[in-house]
């Protein structure tokens, strides 16, 4: 077995070996980057199995924030021909909206200098073969450092049981929201009959996956560019349905911050292994403005499937509001497969600048 990643489990000597790709200079100088011209796809690392990536750091030198989604990671499992992580850069490493910023969790931390170094921690089994590729949707060239960690192991038995890292990325650059559309006042917001969700079949989408797997949970990234009356967020439900839940679904939450384990509508930054508000934008006139970046990961208690998934939010309560929302899901599956839909092309992908919350669309 792989073994638990805790203090505890450190003096227990198993059977493994220890490895590492990175972008050293083979030359024994200093020149330890790659360059990766714009529309260059390149191999960052093909790994002989059976093993496991345990650790990945990479920082870049890019000519702008936004290349934080025109670059793109791939991994591919064993013989699956299609990637099992196809997701901006950024959004891979725990932030959204093209943003580079200190946090902290537990699987994933961007850290000093202003976030610039990028870390995961999530486990990848494979049985055969990893392969980790990056490809440069912009136009420009840029500079990237990276580890990646891992270890090999004598016998597939090791790997035998284990499920394959995958991950989902969406984005709704405007949620279809009733009470913004049709222009209605707080007071008909509350008395309009939409009002009571019963199924669930507008939320915005973090997971659709079919197969038997395990989910660990979700960033989520909202941009507030429409000043709505009561045009807080956290209102939204979790729901997640579980291996063709009818409604009710097996999992239904109270609130999007009650999602992310926060409460009381919080207008500051926190961050705990788990959960928490890795970045908040509002002001004291518009509490909700601009980009929140907010996360709840299932490390201690992932959630259990074994034909399919539907994860689930609530855009504002029952789906009222037109915010811009995206977010990246982390789950295994028992098989490598595609992660998610392909990617949206690089100008679906890209945030929304910052000016354009003061000139919602009418």
């Amino acid at each position: 077995m792989i073994g638990y990643s805790s203090l505890a489990s450190l003096p227990r000597l198993r059977e493994y070996t220890s490895h590492r790709v990175s972008s050293y200079d083979p030359t024994g100088g200093n020149r330890d980057a790659w360059r990766i011209r714009g529309g260059e796809r390149r191999v960052l690392a093909e790994i002989e199995g059976p093993g496991c990536v345990k650790h990945i750091w990479m920082t870049l030198g890019i000519p702008k924030e936004d290349y934080l989604r025109r670059i793109v990671l791939r991994f591919f499992w064993d013989d699956c021909p299609e990637p099992s992580v196809e997701c901006p850069i950024g959004d891979f490493f725990g932030m959204g909206h093209g943003i580079r910023k200190d946090f902290v969790s537990l699987p994933l931390q961007m850290s000093p200098q202003d976030g610039k170094g990028f870390n995961s921690w999530w486990p990848m089994p494979f049985k055969s073969r990893a392969l980790i590729e990056v490809e440069n949707q912009g136009g420009e060239a840029y500079w990237h450092y990276f580890y990646i960690d891992y270890e090999r192991y004598k016998s597939v038995e090791v790997v035998e049981d284990l499920a394959y890292f995958h991950v989902q990325w969406r984005r709704e650059a405007e949620t279809d929201g009733w009470a913004y559309r049709d222009r209605l006042s707080r007071e008909s917001m509350r008395e309009d009959p939409r009002n009571f969700n019963r199924d669930g079949r507008e939320n915005y989408v973090i997971l659709e996956a079919e197969g038997n797997g395990i989910y660990c949970g979700a960033h989520l990234d909202i941009d507030c560019f429409h000043r709505n009356p009561n045009d807080w967020y956290g209102e939204g439900d979790d729901m997640v349905f579980i291996d063709g839940d009818k409604w009710p679904p097996s999992i239904h939450g109270t609130g999007t911050e009650d999602w992310f384990n926060c409460a009381y509508c919080p207008r500051e930054e926190y961050n705990a292994p788990y959960h928490g508000v890795i970045l908040y934008s509002g002001t004291k006139d518009w509490p909700w403005r601009g980009k929140q970046t907010v996360y709840r990961y299932y490390i201690e208690d992932p959630i259990r499937f074994y034909k399919s998934i539907r994860v689930t939010i609530e855009h504002g309560h029952a789906n009222r509001l037109s915010n811009d929302y995206s977010s990246t899901a982390y789950y295994y599956l028992t098989e490598p497969k595609r992660g998610g839909p392909p990617l949206p092309p690089v100008n679906e992908r890209l945030p929304r600048p910052n000016e354009e919350i003061y000139q919602p669309k009418t």
